[in-house]
């Protein structure tokens, strides 16, 4: 039936934006997925619909994209924990949600879902933080974490002054299948798993199986409020618990040998200055060691409260994370 309404999704090429498309097709919906010429082509092979080529940033590109839809999901974003010019994620993703929303608005787009990040919360003191705690760009650490509290606080201006008809959704720390990049996490995944990470520095996530993420983005779409946000989140979990399930899982020995912050810091240091010569991203940054510095933990009673939401065990996210990597040949 070519009648049903035309769905939008950005990002496609990406984790999230991947599993939202997939769960938008297993429902019936007609969707349309965007992506860069240059993204990724792991995750576009087997598109379940029409796909497009475009730049988020692109203002005549996504009028293009906007032609004829009804409901969008802007899940696109620049997610980098470094870069060798920080402030390029922040123009990115400022710029690349204003051309989206703005290209919605002309096009008469009914209903938005916008993918934010737990990112634009303040950590609570070791205690689960929500939706009460919204960070200003100063209190955010990091470039990414900067670039997603400017581009949600955009989205709340553009509800409050154009009438944007957006609802936010702040997922937590997604892993699980198709994280083709990986993501930081993936990453940490895939070297716990493959016997390469001997030692850690201790600190807390919140870890949620992206296809919940994508199920909460759902339902975002047909119960949440407008303007408001919504954390999506899973279990918090200790890097330490966390790698110790990864070895379970893989029946390797768990890391147990934990070193302070404190000496890393010139280690982090020459890591991103080698970066900036390979240009490939490194493990090990400043700002993923100042991150650690909080136990990043979230509640999801809101989204759970309002629409339904639910999160399975982490234990069982790592288990498909670890057989999607195994399956993609990315595990020594």
């Amino acid at each position: 039936m070519t009648d049903r309404p035309i769905i939008l999704v950005t990002g496609v090429s990406g984790f999230v934006g991947s599993a939202v498309a997939r769960r938008l097709a297993a429902g019936g919906a007609r969707v349309r997925g965007l992506a860069r010429a240059s993204s990724a082509r792991t995750n576009l092979a087997d598109f379940p619909g029409e796909l497009v080529e475009g730049d988020a940033r692109d203002a005549a590109a996504m009028a293009r994209a906007m032609a004829g839809v009804a409901h969008l999901y802007h899940v696109a974003a620049d997610y980098r924990i470094w870069a060798p010019d920080p402030e390029e994620i922040v123009r990115n993703n400022l710029a690349s949600t204003r051309a989206v929303m703005q290209a919605a608005l002309a096009a008469g787009v009914e209903r938005i879902v916008y993918t934010s990040s737990v990112a634009t919360l303040r950590p609570d003191h070791g205690k689960p933080s929500d939706e009460t705690r919204p960070a200003t760009p100063e209190q955010a650490v990091g470039a990414y974490k900067r670039s997603k509290v400017v581009a949600e606080r955009l989205v709340e201006a553009m509800v409050a002054e154009q009438g944007l008809p957006a609802v936010i959704v702040n997922p937590s720390t997604p892993i699980g299948p198709r994280d083709a990049r990986p993501t930081p996490t993936g990453r940490i995944i895939v070297e716990a798993a493959s016997g390469r990470m001997p030692a850690f520095v201790e600190s807390g996530l919140n870890l949620v199986h992206v296809d919940d993420v994508a199920e909460g983005h759902i339902a975002a779409m047909e119960r949440g409020r407008i303007g408001e946000r919504y954390v999506l989140g899973g279990q918090d979990v200790s890097l330490r618990e966390m790698l110790a399930s990864v070895a379970a899982i893989v029946g390797r020995k768990p890391p147990t040998v934990q070193i302070p912050r404190a000496p890393l810091f010139p280690l982090a240091w020459i890591n991103e200055q080698v970066a900036r010569v390979t240009g490939k991203e490194p493990f090990l940054t400043l700002d993923a060691l100042r991150m650690a510095a909080h136990d990043m933990y979230y509640a999801s009673t809101k989204a759970e409260t309002e629409l339904g939401y639910r999160g399975r065990p982490y234990r069982v996210a790592l288990e498909d994370a670890v057989a999607w990597f195994r399956q993609a040949g990315m595990l020594a």
